[in-house]
């Protein structure tokens, strides 16, 4: 489902520019951030200071609203860059797990293919079989042999190419299976850090 709306056209075009977009927003949170951290230390200090030389309650109060807005900023921008990281590894994710499943039903429709074709090969064989040991005449199960010799070689080489397309199948299944590891230890994090978040709130 995820890949049929990464594939819609507008994500395509989009997609040439997505690092870039990306990164642009990275640097403006972190500078958001940066900036929350610097208001946060200077109203911090300038409470203690204010504080402590018993300034009027009005701008007592200024103060400390200004200290819980840079707070507030401090925690918008904390909290927006890292759920970015997690968007972007997770739509990553996403991306590789549909890959595998599809690479994975390609495999799967190979090997069932190659089992037909070997399965036909070897009836088609069976029957030449019976068929040449009706037949009494040496020519006749010479020319016979030979076709026998090329239909074994050919079933040689089917055996070769299905144990091939298996062993690719087999791959393909680790690969699913380390994405879904990887995609479901990173929703137990996100899980973990939306309960920190809503801890902190």
């Amino acid at each position: 489902r995820w890949q049929k709306i990464f594939m819609i056209p507008l994500w395509s075009k989009m997609a040439v520019f997505w690092n870039k977009m990306f990164l642009t927003i990275i640097v403006l949170l972190i500078v958001l951030f940066l900036d929350a951290v610097r208001e946060v230390r200077k109203y911090s200090a300038v409470h203690v200071n204010e504080k402590d030389a018993n300034v009027n309650t009005n701008a007592f109060d200024h103060i400390q609203m200004k200290l819980f807005r840079s707070q507030r900023n401090l925690y918008l921008s904390g909290f927006s860059l890292f759920l970015w990281l997690v968007l972007r590894r997770t739509v990553t994710l996403l991306t590789q797990l549909a890959k595998g499943m599809a690479s994975h039903a390609a495999l799967e429709t190979q090997v069932n293919d190659a089992t037909e074709a070997a399965k036909k090969y070897m009836a088609e064989n069976e029957r030449l079989q019976e068929a040449l040991s009706e037949k009494g005449s040496s020519k006749k199960k010479e020319s016979a042999e030979a076709t026998d010799e090329k239909l074994k070689k050919e079933v040689e080489h089917l055996k070769a190419e299905l144990q091939k397309t298996s062993n690719a199948l087999h791959k393909a299944n680790n690969e699913v299976t380390a994405v879904k590891k990887q995609s479901e230890g990173l929703k137990r994090e996100y899980d973990h850090l939306m309960k920190e978040y809503e801890r902190l709130q």
